[in-house]
């Protein structure tokens, strides 16, 4: 565009439009400065109309916050149902000073949208590219193009483009937003303008989770060896911002979530699925993986990511569910439990007998034949057994080993069905299982009693 012409506009506005040449520029995109920003002006200053019954309004991403230098997709919708043309144009201002540019714009790919900029004096405007140069151009606009206007389209118009932030916090921002319902006759006579502005505040600052030292663990054994398809505990400050295990919702089609409530996890850089949530710990299944090790673990938590952790990957790392830090969480066929007499308050627990068969239940057992993947539902209607040979002592005497497999239907969870020794002594006697060469941990008993 030529040099002064915002200018003498400004000054000269009830003569300038109604030139043709001037009108056909108004359809290529207003001048830089009609957004309605206090001390500069509107599209009303060349169009005319009655008030019209429409609006124009900005919808954003989410709330109306930013967070610097993190790009919003945003949308300007004009609405009026006698009207058959379309425009508009937006800035953004720093509240503190409505003379300053916030952030920059990308117009949309669509061709609807252009960026039109300007010095802080107006006298020249730049286009397209030129509008980079923000030391020449500091004023940036984002507005319709020729195309953008659709002629004959009734009732109302979209036109979408992105907007980029300042890359630090510079309080509130201001959006000013001016739109165009035209008439569409290629006069300024009977058009409505509307003008909106939106005020956004910095979002809030999300704390960096961090993963405390020897933070990750298996899930029933809080040692750090796990395997692929157990399940790991991540224990640490900042991991969320709230406090749930996953649901039927977070299930789709039999695959689980890597992602709950913006919390993900990555182990030896795979993604791991996210059953628990909580700022001081996190449950997940392990991913597949073939590499035996140490292997880093990351937390993301509202796009933060926090700085690794360290667990030893293992091709099997059994361990038992414990109840009172302790017991081997087990069962009988008919789902009673299996423990010493009163270990919870209300709740019936029965010692096993020598010669009971009792489930343990347990994580990290390794693969499974046939095969279910991580991060799937094994199926209900199906034994997915354990791949490898598993042993078990109970008080150091070899148990009968009726079989291991996933528990139907319950992802990274395992049941070993035992026959308890005949001969044990009464009392807590120690369990210990073992698979391709990994052993559980010391330290968990069952109780037997004749």
């Amino acid at each position: 565009m030529s040099t002064k012409r915002r200018t003498l506009i400004c000054k000269l506005a009830a003569v300038a439009c109604v030139l043709p040449l001037l009108l056909l520029a108004y359809v290529q995109g207003p001048d830089a400065g009609v957004s309605g920003v206090p001390g500069e002006t509107t599209c009303a200053s060349c169009h005319s109309g009655s008030s019209g019954s429409g609006s124009v309004a900005v919808t954003f991403p989410g709330s109306l916050t930013y967070s610097p230098g993190t790009s919003q997709h945003l949308v300007v919708t004009v609405i009026d149902s006698a009207q058959r043309r379309w425009g508009f144009q937006l800035t953004a201002r720093l509240s503190s000073s409505n003379a300053t540019q916030a952030g920059t714009f990308t117009p949309g790919s669509d061709g609807f949208t252009q960026l039109v900029c300007a010095p802080a004096n107006f006298r020249t405007e730049n286009f397209g590219s030129a509008c980079s140069n923000t030391t020449t151009f500091p004023l940036q606009y984002i507005e319709h193009t020729q195309a953008g206007t659709r002629l004959g389209q009734t009732g109302s118009a979209q036109f979408q483009f992105d907007w980029t932030p300042p890359s630090s916090d510079v309080g509130n921002i201001v959006i000013y937003v001016a739109g165009n319902a035209a008439n569409g006759d290629g006069t300024e006579r009977g058009d409505h303008i509307y003008t909106q502005k939106y005020t956004l505040s910095p979002a809030a600052v999300t704390p960096m989770p961090s993963i405390t030292a020897g933070g990750v663990v298996n899930a029933a054994s809080f040692q750090a060896t796990i395997a692929a398809g157990g399940f790991v505990t991540i224990q640490g400050t900042n991991l969320a911002g709230s406090t749930r295990g996953w649901v039927a919702s977070d299930i789709v089609n039999g695959a689980l979530p890597t992602q709950l409530d913006n919390v993900s996890v990555t182990i030896d850089n795979k993604a791991a699925y996210v059953a628990y949530v909580s700022p001081t710990q996190i449950n997940v299944q392990a991913p597949a993986d073939a590499a035996i090790g140490p292997v880093p673990v990351q937390v993301t938590y509202n796009g933060n990511t926090s700085q690794p952790g360290s667990t030893m990957l293992q091709s099997a790392a059994p361990a038992f569910f414990l109840w009172n830090g302790k017991y081997a969480v087990a069962t009988r066929a008919d789902f009673s439990l299996v423990g010493p007499a009163n270990l919870f308050q209300g709740v019936t627990t029965v010692p096993a007998k020598p010669g009971d068969v009792v489930i343990l239940w347990g994580t990290g057992f390794g693969s499974t034949i046939p095969s279910v993947a991580p991060g799937t539902v094994p199926p209900s209607d199906q034994i997915a057994s354990v791949a490898n040979a598993v042993t078990v002592t109970i008080g150091g005497v070899p148990a009968t080993v009726a079989g291991a497999a996933l528990a139907p239907g319950n992802a990274g969870l395992y049941q070993v069905a035992v026959q308890v020794p005949a001969g044990l002594a009464d009392g807590d006697q120690a369990v210990v299982a073992s698979v391709a060469g990994n052993a559980s941990p010391d330290g968990v008993v069952l109780t037997v009693q004749k």
